[in-house]
């Protein structure tokens, strides 16, 4: 089953174009080094939780808006080469993050369903 690198980030909604372009970016060098696809999501439904919500995860602030995104690879090892090759690519270290990358949460995740 595939793996999936999933992320959340807070980004401001002024930044919501530069985004959009840093996605474009990254996602030929994802492709290149073995990502299936990329998806980027833009948060327009936000409800408030009553213990934990998204808004919460990222300390979200006023004027902000959530975007998730996962990376889709074959499998856990190809994440792994794909990650080491990214880290060692400059066109990826040259890239500005339009967003707080401190208030980012991300993980890895085996896929057990596909439906």
């Amino acid at each position: 089953m595939p793996f999936l690198d999933i992320s959340v980030a807070p980004v401001p909604v002024a930044n919501k174009s530069a985004y959009l372009e840093h996605a474009r970016a990254t996602t030929p060098l994802f492709k290149e080094y073995g990502a299936i696809a990329v998806t980027e999501c833009w948060g327009e439904d936000i409800a408030d939780g009553q213990l934990t919500d998204f808004k919460k995860a990222v300390l979200l602030q006023d004027g902000e808006s959530i975007a998730v995104s996962w990376v889709t690879w074959p499998d856990r090892a190809a994440r792994d080469a794909g990650w080491e090759k990214l880290m060692q690519d400059d066109r990826m270290m040259q890239l500005d993050l339009p967003f707080d990358g401190k208030r980012m949460i991300f993980a890895g995740f085996d896929m057990i369903q596909d439906s």
